[in-house]
């Protein structure tokens, strides 16, 4: 009887002086693997979802993976029965919360390769599972072990650089994904869905479980959950509310051909060609008034009445301060040039 396999990866990673994980690379993470290629694994993993195999169980596996024609997964498996210690198995059975760090890199990388999209996956108890890791020029390095590892690279004669601490590293240091261009790597996260032709300016920001559809330019900030579709610009210092931000639960997504001004802001969400003016940010509760087309006050409606809609431009009076919402008649058109990221 064929078994199911939501996913699954071959990888290599590393561990603190204690053992315990911090980080994990899947080379080539699969998502839905065929019925013949889910036997395969069922074999070598079992029932359990992370395996750490000897060396020997990779180099069989990586057998059976060329017999089954699976060229691109045997070759990793041989890779990382170079050092086994560094090596793990996920395979994942159900879209369960999350309870080990390489379930967690998985379930990331998945995402950043395109193979899922944001909000498809169980990330449930991700910030609990994750460690706070120093992200340096030698690698991951757990934060406790920081000094000792700082003084014996000077000692050694080098300069042990550490790049960030944070729970997530870098995307590019895992996936650069095909079309895109990043100016500052340290802007996107693991876990960003970066859809092709997408261009992150160096002070735009994507978060995990968020991105862009593509073509777009970010010179803002793509918060957790949102979602950005074709053809939108974000402008310098804008800002999306995530499904983080004071524990907002309300998933926010930007339509098709939006423009958010630079240092605007929306916590609701926009349909296609929308405008938000530089500078106005729109909260769910912000009273705005709706004009028609001459002009005229037509009435008084709370933002989150207008979330989703599409064709509206936002401004705000510029007399009286209110918000105001009027037919929004010239969608953007983004410079076709900038976005062929090959």
């Amino acid at each position: 009887m064929p078994h199911t396999l939501l996913a699954f990866g071959l990888g290599t990673g590393t561990r603190s002086a204690a053992g315990a994980w911090l980080e994990v690379l899947f080379p080539q993470p699969l998502a839905d693997p065929s019925p013949v290629l889910a036997e395969i694994i069922q074999a070598v993993a079992g029932t359990n979802e992370v395996i750490e195999p000897s060396r020997e169980a990779l180099l069989a596996l990586a057998g059976k993976l060329d017999a089954a024609g699976e060229a691109a997964q045997a070759a990793v498996a041989r890779n990382i029965a170079q050092d086994p210690a560094r090596a793990v198995v996920v395979a994942l059975h159900q879209d369960l919360p999350l309870r080990s760090v390489p379930e967690a890199y998985l379930k990331l990388q998945l995402l950043s390769h395109r193979l899922r999209r944001p909000h498809e996956q169980n990330l449930d108890g991700l910030f609990a599972v994750l460690p706070n890791v120093a992200w340096t020029s030698e690698g991951a390095i757990a934060v406790a072990e920081l000094p000792s590892r700082v003084l014996s690279a000077r000692c050694a004669g080098r300069t042990l650089t550490v790049h960030a601490v944070d729970k997530f590293p870098r995307m590019v240091d895992y996936v650069v994904p095909s079309g895109v261009r990043i100016a500052d790597g340290s802007r996107v996260r693991l876990g960003a869905w970066l859809g092709e032709g997408t261009t992150v300016m160096h002070e735009g920001f994507v978060n995990f479980n968020a991105g862009t559809e593509g073509p777009g330019m970010i010179e803002g900030r793509i918060s957790a959950g949102v979602v950005v579709g074709a053809g939108s610009d974000l402008g310098g210092g804008c800002s999306t509310m995530g499904t983080l931000s004071g524990g907002n639960k309300t998933r926010i997504s930007v339509g098709k051909q939006c423009l958010i001004g630079a240092n605007a802001g929306i916590g609701i969400s926009l349909g296609d060609r929308c405008t938000v003016e530089a500078g106005l940010y729109v909260t769910a509760g912000a009273r705005v008034s709706l004009l028609d087309e001459t002009g005229t006050l037509q009435r008084v409606v709370p933002a989150r009445e207008l979330s989703g809609g599409s064709d509206l431009l936002f401004r705000r009076n510029s007399q009286s301060g209110a918000i105001e919402c009027l037919s929004n008649r010239a969608a953007i058109a983004l410079n076709a040039a900038l976005h062929a990221n090959d």
